[in-house]
């Protein structure tokens, strides 16, 4: 593909899903904001640095690119969600893999051994036994994004969470939840949880040619409060006020800068631990967090230093950038921060250049009380970037001393 390809689609400068295909094989699912521009990213020089190898393997292979246009930024990112989970596509790696993202999750009617009025909860992926819920939505990659969703389509359809029964007169006082005492609220209760879950599965126009038919009919009976109430969700429906969520998408889309903190923990060199921790835009992002211990074996050549009471902290890093830098289908950092001074950005650096890869590095210098005291490299990225690298220096090391604990806990009961 090139980009004479693309000046023959013509996209819409509207949201959407976007499919990369090869024949009728979907490769890979997207959404976007605009996916005019979404698109025409992907025919930009800059690929590898901003997608990564896979994609760009993935572009290699695809030979169509199809998309499906929606009304609401809302809609795109439950759609994408509901999609790659019925195709699987094989780029979509990341969203098959990691069961440190979020889902929607329905419990249980009471029919089925549930509750009488079924919640709607936020689960991470680790934690979740679908079999315990009527219904499971995602993964969704992005949880602030997920979370300001909810905030969105609650108002529309009022439902129960897992706080609801502490504030439970609040809620309804500002209408988050519907008078459930009434047997009319419980009714009107069941249809909010029956139309919430076809709009996670992305049937917008079946709930609205529902509510016209219903609103209509309860006009008729002259049941006008609950006719307007419909009226109001109808109206909602087809005026989703997203700008939360389009204000997001848009600030990722075109400013998202990654970076990626790394840091060693150990105690005399017993239970050497390694993480990664990443800041996007002043955000750390807790579910792409990594993890890396000894694995009791031979690795890139030579023998694992994780976990060898001689190894130190230079070759330790060493090992840990080598095995993140391999899994190129994690999307590549715009900078790496290490921890220490010249010796480790040697290291970062030399895996770099060895692996071809253009990221950018700097160290975090400390003084004796283990505080940032200076951060050496390309002074244009610290001025620019200085808030987000310490704030990922800061959550590395704790991200390393909270795991070194668990570790050292774990091996002292063995």
């Amino acid at each position: 593909m090139d980009k004479k390809y693309f000046k023959k689609l013509k996209p819409p400068d509207s949201p959407g899903i976007y499919f990369f295909k090869k024949g009728k094989d979907i490769l890979y699912i997207g959404k976007a904001t605009s996916l005019k521009d979404r698109i025409k990213s992907y025919f930009g020089k800059d690929l590898i640095e901003t997608r990564g190898p896979v994609l760009l393997d993935m572009l290699f292979h695809a030979n169509k690119i199809d998309w499906q246009a929606t009304d609401s930024v809302l809609e795109a990112l439950i759609l994408e969600a509901e999609l790659i989970k019925k195709n699987q596509p094989k780029y979509n790696t990341k969203e098959k893999s990691d069961k440190s993202f979020n889902y929607v999750c329905i419990t249980k009617p009471a029919r089925r051994g549930g509750e009488e009025l079924p919640k709607v909860l936020i689960m991470r992926g680790k934690n979740l036994k679908k079999d315990n819920f009527s219904k499971t939505y995602g993964p969704f990659t992005n949880g602030g994004q997920l979370k300001e969703a909810l905030k969105i389509i609650r108002p529309i359809f009022p439902f129960l969470d897992d706080k609801s029964k502490n504030y439970l007169e609040f809620y309804k006082q500002v209408f988050l939840v519907p008078d459930i005492l009434t047997e009319q609220g419980i009714k009107q209760y069941k249809n909010n949880i029956k139309n919430l879950k076809l709009f996670f599965e992305g049937k917008k126009k079946r709930i609205l040619q529902n509510l016209e038919k219903e609103m209509k009919e309860h006009a008729k009976k002259h049941k006008f409060e609950i006719a307007g109430e419909m009226k109001r969700q109808i109206f909602s429906l087809k005026h989703i006020n997203d700008i939360a969520l389009l204000k997001n998408e848009r600030t990722k889309e075109k400013n998202s800068f990654r970076i990626e903190a790394y840091d060693i923990a150990h105690m005399g060199g017993k239970n050497m631990v390694g993480v990664m921790t990443v800041v996007e835009d002043e955000e750390a992002l807790k579910h792409e967090y990594k993890k890396f211990s000894a694995r009791g074996g031979y690795a890139f050549g030579g023998k694992t230093v994780l976990g060898n009471s001689k190894s130190n902290d230079v070759a330790a890093l060493r090992e840990v950038l080598e095995r993140r830098l391999t899994h190129s289908e994690w999307t590549y950092p715009n900078l790496i921060v290490v921890d220490g001074a010249v010796a480790q950005m040697n290291v970062a650096e030399n895996i770099l250049k060895k692996m071809n890869l253009k990221i950018k590095v700097v160290a975090v210098v400390k003084d004796e009380r283990h505080k940032p005291k200076s951060i050496m490299g390309d002074k244009e990225f610290i001025i620019k970037y200085k808030k987000d690298i310490l704030l990922a220096n800061s959550e590395a090391h704790r991200f390393a001393i909270a795991y070194h604990k668990n570790m050292r806990a774990k091996n002292f009961l063995r």
